[in-house]
């Protein structure tokens, strides 16, 4: 059989591509934007404030990194969880994080979190273009969490989730917090919820991270993929 043959069959019998095999393969491009699609979460335990994040960043279809670092310092007292684009979310992160320490330097003062979030509510709420939605933690004169979602509203509790993650761990959140944690309790708290979400979410996963955050200052934990999933 000539080529000509050959080549007529096949535009004969292949079907054309479906939209939504075009569309997947688009999603799979490495030149989209990074996200940080993900689950965040900060919860308030007996001495101080514990923060927790997965470490999947994402381009489409494309696992760009499992190690990313989405809980980002702003002070030694103050932490923020990203979620959303990248770019925009440790963007918004430094702004945040300049205006915060140069307004303590001047006041001579501990940073206020809730001073940190209004700020970061401000930025988002003005620019709606922006695709962000943070928490932000922390200890000034006691444990103080509050949640900036996408469009710059601002809720304050004494636990808050966010990112893809969050809307398959609402209900085990519901049933698993209690007051008065203990830094213990609260570590297995934020792992259990994060791994139920990375377990169900296709934009999380990798491993996790978590600060907790008290009067004694900043500690990190890191627990690996491999153990929370086996």
């Amino acid at each position: 059989m000539c080529i000509s043959s050959f080549l007529y069959l096949i535009f004969l019998f292949v079907p054309p591509m479906d939209s939504q095999y075009i569309e997947s393969q688009e999603n799979f491009s490495t030149n989209l934007p990074e996200m940080t699609g993900t689950t965040i979460m900060a919860v308030k335990y007996d001495e101080g404030v514990l923060v927790g994040a997965d470490c999947r960043t994402s381009m489409g279809t494309y696992v760009s990194s499992r190690f990313t670092d989405k809980l980002t310092k702003i002070s030694d007292n103050i932490y923020c969880c990203r979620s959303g684009s990248a770019a925009d979310t440790q963007a918004i992160a430094q702004y945040v994080k300049e205006v915060v320490q140069r307004s303590s330097f001047i006041d001579k003062e501990i940073p206020s979190v809730k001073k940190a979030a209004m700020i970061a509510k401000e930025i988002i709420y003005k620019n709606p273009s922006l695709l962000a939605g943070l928490i932000i933690a922390g200890y000034d004169t006691s444990p103080k969490i509050y949640n900036i979602s996408l469009g710059g509203t601002i809720t304050e509790a004494d636990w808050q989730i966010g990112g893809s993650g969050s809307a398959y761990i609402y209900g085990l959140c519901d049933t698993l917090y209690k007051d008065n944690m203990t830094l213990e309790e609260a570590i297995e708290f934020v792992k259990q919820a994060i791994t139920c979400a990375i377990r169900r979410d296709n934009a999380s996963g990798g491993s996790i991270r978590m600060a907790s955050i008290s009067r004694e200052g900043v500690k990190r934990y890191f627990y690996s993929g491999e153990k929370i999933l086996n």
